[in-house]
């Protein structure tokens, strides 16, 4: 058997104990699929003298992550710190500048900074691996970079985070709103103190827009996404998407068009009869499209120290074994810089719901709105009447251009009789 593989690990929180545990409790499986032992050299975290559920006692210790970084004798540094900047990209840069393999559960910084990291670890000739930074203990990544390799990918979308999931789940089966359920889920662990990255769209947009680099072979480009939360989603839209045959989940998308690449991240109501309607709770769920392998779907666990320790050590067997692959599928140097494709040329059909007073004449202002902007109503739900009152009504719409939908619902917006900004959810084709 070859010489261990020696590794550092940055960062001793939940996934960087988990890492370590996972590593010691199945060392003998591991050497026996990585060809050689791997084994934990050095480590680095802010408290020593924190309990951590691990043996540290033959791992040398550093309080400056950059420093451990340049160690000498160490073959790969493990980034489990976090953050798009700091001393994470410091800790990244330069390891990989030192000719050290890198494995990262980062996925601020991949999505910030991916194409520059792969194009120096390209050129230093060594690994850059994130299958942890994508979806937790889901394969995602090698399943692209890999197991599709054969195929052009035609779309990838997703529910990429389980926070939001939990929350719009949590509000379907018990008629909460969001306000009240999101409470719970900060109780129960699954959302942070401040949780706007997960509630605003940001974590998932994170996630994207790596995928969209692996799929398509484009430079990264967070700053091309489209990113809508989940604030706005109310109890009634849920129950009516449930009368309309429909579930409102916060997805990713990303497919070429004729105008660019195309990534957004925002609610959409999904038809009740799809698959991906069905993955409830915390759990994540990404389908892939390819020409020749057709729809392929993925479920599991999105967070938590052990499925994202799972993805960090696949990581790590494959450098062992010397079989890593380039990081985003195609050389660094070949990922092209495409256009993002606007979100006003997006083109689908829509859910509205609008709270009037309940006159005669609202709806046929409404519905010259929507003629005026060329904009086709499928189908209008309004449950009762209630004269002079406000009440609601819910349209759906044919397929029409994002550009067009957006001018309609200004105007609509500006009638004296709607009571309140519309809601606008998209309908999603799966």
């Amino acid at each position: 058997m070859k010489s261990p593989l020696k590794i550092a690990i940055a960062g001793l929180g939940v996934v960087g104990t988990g890492t370590l545990q996972l590593l010691q409790r199945n060392a003998e499986v591991l050497a026996g699929r990585g060809g050689r032992r791997l084994a934990v050299e050095a480590v680095a975290a802010r408290d020593r003298r924190k309990p951590r559920d691990a043996d540290l006692s033959s791992a040398r210790w550093f309080d400056d992550a950059v420093a451990l970084a340049k160690d000498p004798g160490v073959d790969v540094v493990v980034e489990l710190i976090g953050g798009a900047d700091g001393v994470a990209l410091e800790l990244v840069k330069a390891a990989l500048e030192r000719g050290k393999h890198v494995v990262t559960a980062n996925k601020a910084l991949m999505a910030h900074h991916g194409t520059e990291l792969a194009r120096l670890a390209e050129r230093k000739k060594v690994a850059l691996a994130f299958e942890a930074a994508v979806a937790g203990g889901i394969p995602i990544v090698k399943t692209l970079r890999e197991g599709l390799a054969a195929n052009h990918i035609q779309r990838v979308y997703g529910i990429l985070n389980g926070t939001s999931n939990f929350i719009l789940t949590t509000m379907r089966e018990t008629g909460r709103d969001f306000a009240d359920v999101l409470a719970e889920a900060q109780k129960l662990g699954y959302a942070e103190a401040d949780p706007s990255f997960d509630i605003d769209g940001v974590d998932a947009a994170h996630k994207l827009a790596i995928l969209t680099s692996v799929a398509f072979g484009t430079e990264v480009n967070f700053k091309g996404v489209y990113i809508e939360g989940i604030r706005h989603v109310s109890a009634l839209d849920i129950e009516y998407a449930g009368e309309l045959g429909y579930r409102i989940k916060l997805l990713g998308v990303a497919r070429p068009t004729a105008y660019g690449i195309e990534q957004r991240v925002h609610p959409c109501m999904v038809a009740r009869t799809t698959p991906i309607a069905h993955v409830e709770g915390v759990f994540n769920a990404i389908m892939v499209e390819g020409d020749f392998s057709g729809r392929i779907m993925l479920e599991g666990r999105g967070a938590g120290a052990h499925p994202t320790a799972s993805a960090v050590v696949a990581d790590l067997l494959d450098i062992a074994a010397e079989r890593w692959s380039p990081s985003f599928a195609i050389a660094a140097s070949q990922l092209t810089a495409r256009p993002a494709s606007p979100m006003e040329r997006h083109q689908g059909a829509y859910y509205i719901r609008l709270m009037v007073l309940d006159r005669p004449g609202v709806i046929a202002d409404v519905a010259a709105a929507l003629r005026d902007e060329q904009v086709s109503m499928e189908a209008m739900l309004q449950r009762a009447r209630a004269p002079g009152e406000t009440v609601p009504v819910v349209l759906t719409t044919h397929d029409t251009e994002e550009a067009a939908m957006q001018r309609a619902l200004r105007r609509i917006g500006a009638l004296t009789t709607v009571t309140e900004p519309p809601r606008m959810i998209r309908i999603e084709n799966l």
